[in-house]
């Protein structure tokens, strides 16, 4: 049976944030992405776990955001919308909150303008998080964001998706050059420091996707952030229980196998 994709997406191209969707359980998906994620989790079936892991991890970061008082939020390569979305979470803090999604698929950026339907709070912007420039310059992100005030900018389970050659730490820190003191970068990514066999064959996967796979070690993850203050407990590698707030929920956990929580690195740096 044919699928249909709308208008400049090719369906038979596996796509990241589809198969992202796919290890959540989503719909929103073809059939490439679930041949290929299929692979992916013959390599390492924790994949799935891990994934909602890091969902669950959005939304505790951004509740411990909000209780340091930020309000304003820059989500790059936020996927496609799923359950306890940025915004839902921020706005239960505070209804004042303003939220900015970003994403370079057509599919996600169509899927997010259709299900937000809060333009004065919540802004969904089709852009590439690559071009700084582009994305803190654009009428989406000037119209609900105010740089001269504290904002925090969510990575989650971005910059493992971004080669080398695409300069990754030079646009992270034209993110960070942007914002006012009192503002917050989260990353989480996943590390390469743990089963290097199963990471490669995952990375050779990804080789057929929109999207290289890129994990790296714990310290080249931890220069991300450059002159931020890391909040305790640092750089933490595993996003299982044993990590203390806000990276585990104590009263939630979600027990992933030990060798794939050394897999997954989880910060939040706050400028000074």
């Amino acid at each position: 049976m044919t699928e249909e994709a709308p208008q400049g997406v090719d369906p038979h191209i596996p796509n990241a944030a589809r198969m992202y969707d796919y290890f959540l359980g989503g719909k929103d998906n073809f059939q490439a992405d679930r041949e290929l994620a299929e692979l992916v989790l013959g390599v390492l079936p924790e994949t799935r776990d891990g994934t909602r892991e890091n969902r669950a991890l959005i939304g505790r970061v951004v509740r411990y955001l909000c209780e340091q008082g930020i309000t304003q939020f820059l989500d790059l390569g936020s996927g496609l919308p799923a359950q306890e979305n940025v915004h839902e979470v921020a706005l239960r803090c505070n209804p004042d909150a303003r939220v900015v999604y970003v994403d370079s698929d057509p599919v996600v950026a169509a899927h997010g303008r259709a299900l937000l339907a809060d333009p004065e709070r919540v802004a969904m912007l089709h852009g590439d998080a690559r071009r700084p420039e582009e994305i803190l310059g654009s009428p989406e992100v000037r119209g609900l964001l105010d740089f001269d005030r504290p904002v925090a900018v969510l990575m989650m389970f971005l910059l493992h998706l971004v080669p080398d050659e695409d300069e990754p730490r030079r646009f992270v820190a034209a993110y960070r050059d942007a914002l006012a003191p009192g503002s917050y970068l989260a990353i989480s990514h996943v590390g390469s420091d743990a089963a290097p066999e199963r990471v490669a064959r995952i990375s050779e996967f990804y080789r057929r996707a929109n999207a290289p796979f890129r994990p790296r070690p714990g310290k080249e993850i931890a220069a991300f952030f450059g002159d931020f203050e890391l909040i305790p407990p640092g750089l933490a590698s595993g996003l299982g229980p044993e990590i203390v707030w806000p990276f585990a929920d104590p009263d939630n956990p979600i027990f992933v196998d030990e060798e794939m929580a050394r897999m997954g690195y989880a910060g939040i740096g706050r400028k000074p």
